[in-house]
């Protein structure tokens, strides 16, 4: 199998040092898992954008660290992000196992249309926006779809249940979990007629004169 493939360096530099990394169009990251000692090592930044674009959230990486000589496979654990720009901070890379399942949480993909919303105005609820699955790292896909085309009316729920699986993947969550639903639109309602006395109240308050109020004033004048 064709996997997406990362360069890596060491890196000695450590804490608030690092930050000229980043100047210098380098990304820090730390690299681990089970029976690998923790290392430090550097990437590029422009070229792991490209591969985090391109590769998606659970895709395993074909690492390679400079002066090793050994390609390990590895899974963007964690991304550490900018809190405003969002451009990548840090980077955790955990080595993993080929042979061993894992649990991971996967996105859903909504897919089709709805009659509930496209033809009476419904709105679109979704109830989770990812499910747990288990499988082996080269089997986790990026995301999961939905088919949210059942939903012709206001009754209808899609649950877990509703999802085809990939090949490879077991569903986690509880089959009977929700996940989406189409909610009924608001209807305006008319002013009632409470409504419409007190508003004649404020009138009069106002010292605006009730009909009837005024003809019997110029009957008196």
């Amino acid at each position: 199998m064709s996997r997406p493939t990362l360069s890596a360096r060491p890196r000695d530099v450590r804490g608030k040092a690092v930050a000229h990394l980043r100047k210098e169009g380098s990304l820090p990251a730390v690299v681990y898992g089970a029976g690998v000692e923790s290392h430090n090592v550097m990437l590029d930044a422009r070229e792991f954008e490209t591969l985090r674009r391109r590769a998606g959230r659970h895709a395993v990486i074909d690492l390679t660290i400079e002066g090793d000589g050994k390609v390990q496979p590895v899974l963007l654990q964690s991304i550490q992000e900018h809190p405003v720009n969002r451009h990548p901070l840090h980077v955790d890379l955990l080595v993993v196992d080929l042979s061993l399942e894992r649990t991971s949480d996967v996105p859903l993909v909504f897919v089709g249309t709805s009659d509930a919303v496209a033809k009476q105005g419904g709105v679109m609820l979704h109830l989770r926006d990812a499910v747990l699955v288990r499988a082996k790292p080269d089997d986790l896909p990026s995301g999961i779809e939905l088919d949210i085309t059942p939903l012709v009316d206001f009754e209808v729920t899609l649950h877990a249940s509703d999802l085809v699986m990939p090949a490879g993947v077991t569903l986690v969550t509880d089959p009977s979990e929700a996940l989406a639903r189409v909610q009924q639109p608001r209807v305006e309602e008319e002013p009632t007629a409470a409504v419409a006395a007190e508003g004649a109240e404020e009138g009069a308050e106002a010292g605006e004169k009730p009909e009837g109020a005024a003809e019997a004033t110029d009957k008196a004048e």
